[in-house]
């Protein structure tokens, strides 16, 4: 199932929404509104290698916290995902059994170019 992790009020979102043109079926989930679960964590990890990949660490709790100054494992990062929404580095796209985390501009071009290919 295409599924593709956002939050509606960042623009960078916004606009990837936009670039990637992604097709009707692809389910839109909102992870401010509607908290992303342990089984769709555990499911993006098996496709990501690790928590830590899906962590952001730009996350402003981040900083506040103090989480920059500990080490961090991976049940760490599974925990402060699942705690608060902007843990989890954004956007995620699921396709076709593929995922594509964050914004770098690499990223959305190569998930961009899997779509078209895909299609």
């Amino acid at each position: 199932m295409n599924t593709f992790f956002y939050l509606k009020s960042c623009s960078t979102c916004n606009r990837i929404i936009k670039d990637l043109n992604l097709p009707s079926d692809t389910i839109m989930h909102e992870i401010k509104s509607e908290q992303i679960s342990e089984e769709q964590l555990n499911n993006l990890k098996g496709l990501a290698g690790s928590y830590e990949a899906l962590f952001s660490k730009r996350a402003q709790l981040y900083k506040s916290e103090g989480l920059k100054d500990k080490n961090l494992n991976e049940d760490d990062f599974k925990h402060y995902i699942l705690k608060h929404y902007t843990f989890l580095k954004r956007p995620v796209l699921v396709y076709n059994n593929d995922i594509f985390i964050g914004n770098s501009s690499k990223t959305v071009e190569a998930a961009k170019t899997f779509i078209q290919a895909n299609e």
